[in-house]
């Protein structure tokens, strides 16, 4: 049974979308939930997965879609109206009361005329639009929009280079600005690090290391993933650069990147050469011949402080003869980094899966935001003869569950090894050692960084 509510003239955050869609899940009798507002692009995603209904197909962008599909029509119904009550329960909460609201640009800056920064969280579709008018007023902008065309960003970005404004994004989850963490960061503190990040949880997992080694950051600029793509050429890159060689508060500078395309990553580079503070590169995966830079993001950490991060004692374990490693995580960098451990030590047939990808999250929630979409994943692994231990991670920080270890410890038993990092600090809202302590106690290898994680779980089976 296929149900669909359409209410006119409705907008809510995504992520309360997804927390309301996932709560829909767990109902008995309904199959598969989602809540979205009516874009094209959503409606594309409730049509692929079988959810749009007739009265879905006439909703607009200016219109939110409950969409369930159940066994019976009694569920359906029931669904629908539980959405109801949820999203009521969202619209009264404290926050969104007391908080000034504005339902305009103009607005808001009349509210905030001394801001100088915009955040810009709207579906993809109006993001370039909305980008362009907050540049158009000089404000900076983090734009964590994501599905906004490459040639849009292109095009944005040159615009904010030439009023000499910063474009954080398209997809830009992870920011710290002057001490104030935005979308999904952890709380550290101020200190001489300035970190330019092209991936969200590259930034979070080198801030944290760098606040666990008694250091902190005067900025954390994320990019965007696609900024050091030869089509946009690193320009919002090349300008964090330069805001932060300009920053008096700003000592050091570490740079974070998946593998760029060659010709940018040589003008990055030659930027960097002509940097007045020190720097660090971090350009993760690729096979560059200058031994300056930072092979994983806790060398970078590392780097920026001039010291070692300390290893946890680490617990022994039997070999694990004939067996695969499965790793299985929520954020997109650290899995790629722990599959590129893996790689150089010569390391085949192991599996590593980013459960943050596009083909995992259409219609649901982000596993930052919900650990237990990855719990089904768990309990496929642990009954798989095959694999002899699991690597995971568990992301802390503002936006992510209020106790992803507690979700985690609910998927795992006994028989196989499990070795997890733990991202975040002792300020983040889940409180590091907390989440650090239920594991151990329940019997986990936590090792002190993504890192330090993947040479355990590769020692196992090298």
């Amino acid at each position: 049974m296929l149900a669909n509510r359409v209410e006119r003239g409705r907008y809510l955050d995504s992520v309360a979308l997804m927390r309301v869609s996932r709560s829909l899940e767990t109902l008995s009798g309904v199959e598969s939930a989602a809540l979205m507002i009516g874009s094209p692009s959503n409606k594309a995603l409730l049509r692929g997965a079988g959810l749009l209904a007739r009265e879905g197909e006439a909703a607009t962008p200016n219109d939110l879609i409950t969409a369930v599909r159940a066994r019976d029509e009694r569920s359906a119904a029931a669904a629908i109206e539980h959405a109801a009550q949820l999203l009521s329960e969202v619209n009264s909460g404290s926050t969104i009361e007391t908080a000034m609201r504005a339902r305009s640009l103009a607005g808001a800056l009349e509210l905030l005329p001394q801001a100088n920064l915009a955040l810009i969280s709207v579906p993809g579709e109006f993001a370039a639009h909305e980008a362009r008018r907050a540049l158009g007023r000089g404000l900076h902008v983090l734009l964590f929009s994501d599905n906004v065309p490459l040639d849009d960003e292109a095009a944005l970005k040159r615009f904010a280079s030439e009023r000499g404004l910063l474009l954080m994004g398209p997809d830009c989850g992870t920011a710290i600005i002057a001490g104030t963490p935005l979308a999904f960061a952890n709380v550290v503190p101020r200190g001489g690090v300035g970190i330019v990040s092209a991936s969200g949880t590259g930034l979070q997992e080198v801030s944290t290391l760098i606040a666990r080694m008694g250091g902190g950051v005067s900025h954390g600029i994320g990019v965007g993933g696609r900024d050091l793509d030869a089509r946009v050429g690193a320009l919002s890159t090349l300008a964090a650069l330069d805001a932060l060689e300009a920053d008096s508060g700003t000592e050091r500078i570490v740079l974070i990147s998946k593998p760029p395309a060659p010709g940018v990553a040589r003008r990055v580079l030659e930027r960097v050469q002509r940097s007045t503070k020190p720097c660090v590169v971090c350009f993760l995966g690729l096979d560059a011949k200058d031994p300056g830079q930072a092979a994983t993001l806790t060398e970078a950490a590392e780097r920026a402080m001039g010291r070692k991060l300390e290893p946890f004692p680490a617990q022994a374990q039997r070999k694990l003869h004939g067996k695969r490693i499965e790793g299985l995580y929520c954020g997109g960098t650290l899995c790629a980094e722990a599959e590129l451990i893996f790689r150089r030590k010569g390391l085949e047939g192991h599996r590593f899966v980013d459960l943050g990808d596009d083909e995992h999250t259409r219609g649901r929630p982000h596993p930052m935001i919900e650990p237990a979409i990855r719990n089904d994943h768990i309990a496929r692994a642990i009954a798989d003869p095959a694999v002899g231990a699991l690597l995971l991670d568990v992301v802390l920080g503002f936006g992510a569950h209020e106790n992803p270890a507690g979700v985690l410890l609910e998927a795992l038993t006994r028989g196989k090894p499990v070795i997890v990092s733990v991202t975040g600090t002792e300020q983040d809202p889940q409180v590091w050692s907390r989440q650090v302590g239920r594991l151990r106690e329940a019997g986990v290898v936590v090792a002190a960084s993504n890192a330090h994680a993947a040479e355990l779980a590769a020692g196992l089976v090298s």
